[in-house]
């Protein structure tokens, strides 16, 4: 079943979190996401958004995901990004028979 990542980040350090996306593509391209959206300006429809940028990924599997976030190549990685934003990242699960 098919599992979707949220990541909701407020970017502090814009040249710092450059080298997050520098890397970004190169390790998660490994793995077996689809990068779904990146938005730094979404429509918001009801309440506050303090986001600067919002992300959707979507993987095959729980396990798979964790495969991706949990490798030492993308940790490595995410240091940069804990340094440059403050943040939330979520899994949800998706749908059974809906394209996952």
């Amino acid at each position: 079943m098919s599992v979707y990542a949220v990541a909701l980040l407020k970017i502090t350090d814009r040249e710092t979190y450059g080298a997050y996306e520098r890397g970004f593509m190169e390790i998660f391209s490994r793995h077996s996401g689809r990068l779904l959206s990146v938005d730094e300006t979404p429509t918001v429809k009801e309440g506050d958004w303090p986001w600067t940028r919002s992300v959707l990924i979507e993987f095959p599997s729980q396990e798979a995901f964790d495969a991706w976030f949990h490798s030492d190549d993308y940790q490595a990685l995410a240091k940069h990004r804990h340094a440059a934003s403050d943040g939330a990242v979520t899994v949800l699960k998706g749908l059974p028979g809906a394209g996952g």
